[in-house]
């Protein structure tokens, strides 16, 4: 039996936020390189040589290779991708659910700073930041006019170093200074509740390092919360992806030992794999396997408990494997809108300490054999966003509106006129919406008792009748012609 290649989810950053990247970190190069085009290089060497000696003004050699590496490899597909020091450092936080900084989950609006919720134990929690309280300065720099990026990284930095946040707390009129010293965050991507009784929700936001542990955890105390647990609720919306043997775990918490989650393909011999809901696609030590004991505790109740799970435009990759392994598996009923089409590999190699290539090897398919690149997965009901209906959802970016995205091999995507027409209504709606206050414009928060299609999927669960919308439609692709 050949060794099995360890393959691991990471979340794409910067332009392709949402769009998940599941990659193999490999600290080594392959020893089997390809014959080396001598021409080319020539060529290439050629122009360096002429950009360092004729250009106008001196050039930077290490910039001049970096770019053409970037050029490259970004030339592919939208999810490959060259990482220099400071990219790599930011990617290895985000697949590890760590970072340094104040701890504050945040959100913008009206071009200030509001804080969504401190993390739980942080240094803003210690220091008594507020849900709704709003950042208007970070150190001497004032936020109106900064992007949240731009904000996130001024509140992040080294541990042990201090940044000081000017907070406006509406409900007490008063702004006021706020010293906090910088520390490594666990960020939470899991949340849990009984939302009625006998009926629980349990939202993955992202797969990380930290998923599996949490995930069993939540629903260990809610299955001892609730005895009598009719029904579940896996929330799997805006989910861009992650690690994948989390959303292996994840997937083998609810399926019979054994049977497949997920397999990829590619041109390499070992991106031909099949992942199984088996404790070696996940474990990271022999002496920890969450969901072992998840299963032990609840004694094997996941594993019947009806469930439904909620997707949409934004889930992604890891988030559309569990989705689709459940869906083959007949395990749950899937509601909401078609996903994202995230169904390619990327495999992550390091060049040196600090730099990374990160590069499409593989297609990963379904266990009945569904390519999910560029086409996503199509839910058993479709479902509106609102009661009102999708107020926005044909303005989110798919993976087959990217640009140069891989096929999935065996269709191309079909132009529809209908979904450009709906995208031509939404930006007129979006135009009237923006002109409304911001309260009266948001959508109901994930979870909420307005959720309207949580809600729904509830109404599912009990045997109720469902809204399901009128309106949505399955995108459809058209097979190539030979």
């Amino acid at each position: 039996m050949r060794q099995q290649m360890k393959i691991i989810g990471w979340v794409g950053a910067g332009a392709l936020a949402g769009a998940l990247t599941t990659v193999s970190l490999q600290t080594v190069a392959r020893g089997n390189m390809a014959p080396l085009p001598l021409e080319e290089l020539q060529q290439l060497a050629a122009v360096f040589s002429m950009v360092k000696s004729d250009y106008v003004e001196p050039v930077d050699e290490k910039k001049l290779i970096t770019e053409a590496i970037s050029g490259m490899v970004s030339s592919l597909d939208p999810h490959s991708q060259y990482f220099d020091k400071k990219s790599f450092k930011e990617f290895s936080e985000g697949t590890s659910g760590k970072f340094v900084g104040v701890g504050i989950e945040i959100s913008q609006e009206d071009g200030l700073i509001k804080i969504v919720s401190p993390i739980e134990g942080s240094p803003a929690d210690r220091a008594g930041l507020k849900t709704n309280d709003l950042i208007t300065k970070i150190d001497d720099t004032a936020v109106k006019g900064l992007s949240l990026n731009e904000a996130v990284k001024r509140m992040r930095g080294e541990p042990k170093t201090k940044v000081v946040l000017t907070v406006f707390r509406k409900d007490e009129s008063r702004t006021f200074p706020v010293t906090i010293i910088r520390e490594e965050i666990k960020t939470q991507s899991v949340k849990a509740k009984v939302v009625e009784p006998g009926y629980g929700w349990i939202r993955v936001t992202q797969f990380q390092e930290r998923t599996v542990e949490d995930f069993a955890k939540k629903l260990e105390e809610m299955v001892q919360q609730e005895k009598t647990l009719k029904g579940l609720v896996l929330d799997l919306r805006n989910d861009p992806g992650g690690l994948l043997d989390a959303a292996v775990a994840l997937s083998a918490a609810f399926l019979p030992e054994n049977v497949a989650v997920v397999s990829t393909n590619g041109q390499l011999e070992e991106s031909k794999f099949v992942y199984k809901a088996s404790p070696q696609f996940w474990r990271r030590s022999p002496s920890n396997d969450p969901i072992a004991k998840l299963t032990q505790a609840t004694n094997g109740i996941l594993k019947k408990v009806p469930l439904i799970v909620l997707v949409n435009e934004g889930s992604a990759s890891a988030s559309e494997i569990v989705a689709g392994a459940l869906q083959d598996h007949k395990r749950a009923t899937l509601m909401g809108n078609q996903t994202f089409g995230k169904g390619s590999v990327q495999t992550v190699r390091q060049l040196g300490p600090e730099t990374a290539l990160k590069i499409t090897t593989a297609r990963y398919y379904t266990p009945n054999g569904r390519s999910i690149q560029a086409k996503g997965i199509v839910p058993d009901v479709m479902l509106d966003e609102t009661e009102n209906g999708n107020v926005f959802a044909a303005l989110r970016t798919r993976e087959a509106d990217l640009e140069k995205h891989l096929s999935n091999g065996k269709e191309a995507e079909k132009k529809d006129p209908e979904r450009e027409k709906a995208r031509e209504e939404a930006l007129k709606k979006l135009e009237e919406e923006s002109k409304k206050p911001l309260s009266e414009r948001r959508l109901p928060e994930f979870g909420s008792d307005k959720d309207f299609q949580l809600q729904q999927a509830l109404n599912q669960l009990k045997g109720l009748p469902v809204k399901a919308s009128t309106t949505l439609a399955e995108r459809k692709v058209e097979k190539k012609e030979d």
